[in-house]
């Protein structure tokens, strides 16, 4: 077992190693075939451990390599699969093998196509060890090397100074959440002596009866401090709000690594990481409570965006961000196993509408403005009915897998009697209406009505080859049938089998189980609630807009005033932070001139040296080289001396 999961994982790394040294002599096809080669390797023994697991093996925990022993702290690397982990591992090698697969369509006139799928390649490698892990050592370890590595992609192509922008963006975000990510790693090793989990989970009865004083006289439980820690890093990667500012900007890179960040890696590993550490997030209800209402704002909030978005790439971004808060609203209403089966849904769906939208880019001649599409159906069906499939599991039409796991965790929300539970629950209930009018607003100004490409353009549509158009149909058939067989056991049944940890008093998922009666009960179930008819009101309302009467959207959105322009401008969070930023340069240069420059090497430093020079320099006169001069002041001396010895006496 142990080899065969170290293959798992450093197949990829092995991979991007051979395509990063040595691309020059294996050449293109060389590259990408090993690479491909590394990440199949993965998937299809990740596919076999899943297999196991089902059908009775053990859970596998145990160290494979012993960094080093410090006070009794263990820092390893080890493995932990369990069914959690398995299914991660499946989601993270198939959505990479498809985004490496189309990159070979996408990438092959650029001329870093072997840096490319060497970085890829890489960034598989850190996700399995961040979600293979067994310790927090290791799983810190992959949570740094997403970050990583994303920064290389999102800034991959160099030579454009937003491309820069972005990465360093994403990259200094990523480490103020970090940062209490940290601290959360920090306490508990403080606690509990140990970063192995199995030891930690068994002491979290321990850390939530005892209390930290972060400020005197007001102790806090260790367990709510803690939790909301690890949260903020959750924050980071996971782009919650106010940490989200990135995500958006990651739309600079590539439309492969925009996929594969935004479907089944980067942005998901907050996620896996609040639902492996449940044992401790289910002994804090403030915590549960801030991770409900964050996300909550981010899934509304933020799903806003996407309507006044005109880059098709963004929008689809806005639409992660929105769908990560779902995940995040999961998470605090304490169905975590809800929060995973919307993470493995959402991987499919949205790696589908990440691909069909970068074909749409070949076809254009890398143009992203939506306002200068249409009509792309007729040039391009196979990309159209895939990005359909996609669109309706995004909004959630009844039957696609998307229906099953959006539906499921708003009724587990609305049953949740956490905290904020009511708020949480209305923003992601209209939410679903704000989710279904920018997807088909997307799908109706790119693929529908009036043709607004110019000539050229126009003379040179086509599809996409079929390295491209081969992953949009393997990922559209999980985005329609993966939640038929997998919302029974995900949900309602067994299949995580410890990996989860949830109180009796916070089971919501115990509750609705009581209600489910098989998958197509549940899809009756649903049409006849209040999320469906909303999705279809959203579906209705972008067709009458968008395609019916487009010269009232124009009004509309003349009409609307200071709401266009606080969503266009993404609510000033981006002024915001770059007031902060240039208040933080001006403190720095203030204490730069005033603190470093005057003080220290003006007056410490360059002042002292001017000091010796003046007394060496007065020194130095006395040495006039007579010696009347010298017995002079020695009579003078031994005057003063006999003096001072005479009125002491």
């Amino acid at each position: 077992m142990e080899r065969l999961l170290l293959i798992i994982v450093l197949a990829p790394l092995a991979a991007a190693i051979v395509a990063g040294l040595f691309g020059r002599w294996i050449g293109r096809a060389g590259a990408h075939t090993v690479t491909i080669l590394g990440v199949a390797t993965s998937f299809g023994l990740s596919a076999k451990v899943m297999w196991d697991s089902l059908h009775g093996a053990p859970v596998f925990d145990a160290a494979v390599y012993t960094w080093l022993v410090s006070d009794g702290i263990r820092m390893e690397v080890g493995f932990l699969i369990d069914r959690l982990s398995a299914l991660m591992m499946v989601v993270v090698t198939f959505v990479s093998l498809m985004v490496h697969v189309y990159t070979i369509g996408y990438m092959r006139d650029d001329p870093g196509y072997t840096r490319f799928f060497s970085y890829i390649s890489l960034f598989t490698f850190a996700m399995l060890m961040l979600v293979m892990s067994n310790n927090l050592l290791q799983l810190f370890f992959g949570w740094e090397a997403v970050g990583l590595v994303s920064y290389l992609l999102i800034g991959f192509w160099y030579t454009r100074p937003s491309a820069i922008v972005a990465n360093m963006k994403a990259f200094l975000v990523n480490r103020i959440g970090d940062f209490g990510f940290l601290l959360g790693i920090a306490g508990i090793v403080y606690l509990t002596g140990s970063l192995h989990y199995a030891d930690i989970f068994g002491k979290a009865e321990g850390i939530a009866g005892t209390t930290f004083e972060l400020l005197p006289g007001t102790p806090w439980s260790a367990a709510t401090v803690i939790c909301i820690c690890l949260f903020i890093g959750a924050m980071g990667k996971s782009a919650q709000v106010p940490l989200h500012v990135w995500l958006p900007d990651s739309m600079e890179g590539p439309t492969p690594i925009s996929a594969l960040i935004h479907a089944a890696t980067m942005v998901t590993a907050g996620i896996f990481m609040v639902a492996r550490m449940s044992p401790l997030f289910e002994q804090s209800e403030t915590a549960l409570s801030f991770v409900l209402v964050i996300g909550a704002t981010t899934a509304f909030f933020m799903g806003l965006l996407g309507i006044v978005a005109n880059d098709i790439k963004r929008v689809i971004a806005y639409s992660t961000l929105s769908q990560l808060g779902y995940m995040t609203v999961a998470l605090g209403a304490s169905a975590y196993a809800g929060a995973i089966f919307h993470l493995m849904t959402h991987a499919f769906f949205k790696a589908l509408l990440f691909l069909a939208a970068g074909s749409v880019i070949i076809a254009m001649h890398h143009e992203q403005d939506m306002r200068k599409m249409g009509g792309l159906r007729r040039y391009m069906p196979i990309t159209y009915w895939t990005a359909l499939i996609g669109s309706l599991a995004l909004i959630g039409f009844p039957g696609f897998s998307g229906f099953f796991s959006k539906d499921a965790l708003i009724e587990a929300v609305h049953v949740s009697s956490i905290p904020g539970a009511g708020y949480a629950y209305w923003c992601i209930l209209l939410g679903v209406f704000v989710t279904a009018f920018y997807t088909f607003r997307l799908m109706f100004m790119t693929f529908h009505g009036k043709e607004r490409m110019d000539e050229h353009t126009r003379e040179h549509l086509h599809e996409s080859p079929w390295v491209v158009t081969l992953p949009l149909v393997l990922l559209a058939i999980p985005s329609v049938v993966a939640g038929w067989p997998d919302i029974g056991p995900l949900l309602f049944g067994d299949f995580f089998q410890g990996s989860i940890y949830v109180t009796r008093g916070h089971d919501v998922l115990a509750y609705l189980k009581e209600e489910f009666h098989g998958p197509a009960a549940f899809v009756v179930h649903g049409i006849k609630g209040p999320v469906v008819w909303l999705a279809m009101a959203g579906v209705l309302t972008a067709w009458f807009l968008y395609l019916k009467r487009p010269e009232l959207a124009a009004r509309l959105r003349e009409k609307s005033g200071a709401l266009y322009t606080l969503l266009v401008n993404k609510y000033y969070f981006d002024a915001f932070n770059e007031k902060m930023a240039a208040g933080t340069l001006g403190l720095g240069r203030l204490l730069w001139r005033g603190g470093d420059e005057a003080l220290i090497d003006g007056v410490a430093v360059n002042g002292s040296a001017r000091l010796v020079g003046w007394l060496a320099g007065a020194v130095r006169g006395v040495q006039t080289g007579y010696l009347y001069h010298y017995a002079f002041a020695t009579i003078i001396g031994l005057s003063a001396l006999l003096a001072w010895l005479l009125w002491r006496g």
